[in-house]
């Protein structure tokens, strides 16, 4: 499978994405100037955005990762969030930064909220690449948002289909063929 077997068009450039990633990265320096916070990446998704935004940090920070699961190989949500790995760092009284590739209908999100709310860290902050906010149902604002985009299939810059897809330096559309 290559990206030449599906038809795709470009919504977001390589370049935007750098610039509201820089953006992201000042925001999160500014809000966190006084503490060394965790910040989590949700595997697989958000490496890329991750490691873009720690490099666009002037603040001490750790980093860890969880990797949750709600659509296996498919393109749509099953509905039910499974935890395939957890995350090492003890997050009680630390700050938290979650930083996720795309939020869709907020399903992980919300799990990965109440999650993390047990184990009684000092603050949670949630940084998203994408989010698709029309069909989002979440309980809460997110600190930190890349894009809004609307009811897309999309792919790239860590985004897959079938685990394919992740390393476009763009994000695409991905439509049928």
């Amino acid at each position: 499978m290559t990206t030449k077997d599906y038809k795709m068009r470009e919504l977001i450039n390589a370049r935007e994405i750098k610039n509201r990633v820089k953006i992201i990265g000042k925001e999160i320096s500014k809000r966190n100037k006084n503490s060394i916070p965790i910040i989590i990446g949700v595997l697989n998704g958000s490496f890329l955005f991750l490691a873009d935004i720690v490099r666009e940090l002037d603040i001490d920070f750790e980093v860890d990762f969880i990797k949750i699961s709600s659509y296996g190989n498919s393109k749509m949500s099953s509905g039910k969030v499974k935890l395939i790995k957890d995350m090492s760092a003890d997050i009680s009284g630390r700050d938290v930064i979650i930083v996720e590739d795309i939020v869709d209908t907020g399903l992980s999100l919300e799990f990965l909220k109440h999650r993390l709310e047990e184990m009684k860290p000092k603050s949670l902050q949630f940084a998203t690449l994408l989010l698709k906010k029309e069909i989002a149902k979440i309980s809460f604002k997110i600190d930190y948002v890349g894009f809004e985009i609307e009811d897309e299939f999309v792919v790239g810059y860590g985004l897959d289909y079938k685990q394919k897809m992740r390393g476009l330096p763009s994000i695409y559309i991905m439509d049928e063929n």
